[in-house]
């Protein structure tokens, strides 16, 4: 069995200053438009989706750069719990280092955002 892991912590102003200065332009560039409908411009949701997509470059053990922003999703399933969809380059790669089972825990506070992945082949 294959078992891969990624974390990672973001302050949630850091995504506040960035939108504010970037707008439109930052949230297009990093998340899928059924992301920024289902986060409703909650930064907190935004920030742990952000943390989620950090998370699964780490897993994948590349960076982002290597795989789109884009190709990963934070989706919710039936139950409202978070669920990731990859494509693209990240969905090669997951295929390649044996991944195919995901899950992704994220949690936030007002001043924080964390996101933990777990990917198993």
């Amino acid at each position: 069995m294959n078992l891969s892991t990624g974390i990672d912590l973001i302050e949630t102003e850091r995504i506040a200053a960035t939108i504010e200065r970037h707008g439109e332009r930052f949230l297009q560039r990093v998340y899928t438009e059924r992301e920024i409908a289902d986060c409703a411009g909650r930064i907190e949701s935004l920030a742990a989706r952000f943390a989620a997509k950090e998370a699964v470059a780490k897993a994948l053990g590349c960076g982002i750069g290597d795989i789109g922003w884009q190709e990963i999703e934070v989706q919710r399933n039936a139950k409202r719990a978070p669920k990731l969809i990859l494509s693209g380059e990240a969905a090669r790669l997951a295929k390649k280092v044996e991944l195919k089972t995901w899950s992704v825990s994220l949690s936030h506070s007002q001043s924080h955002a964390i996101a933990m992945v777990v990917g198993i082949g």
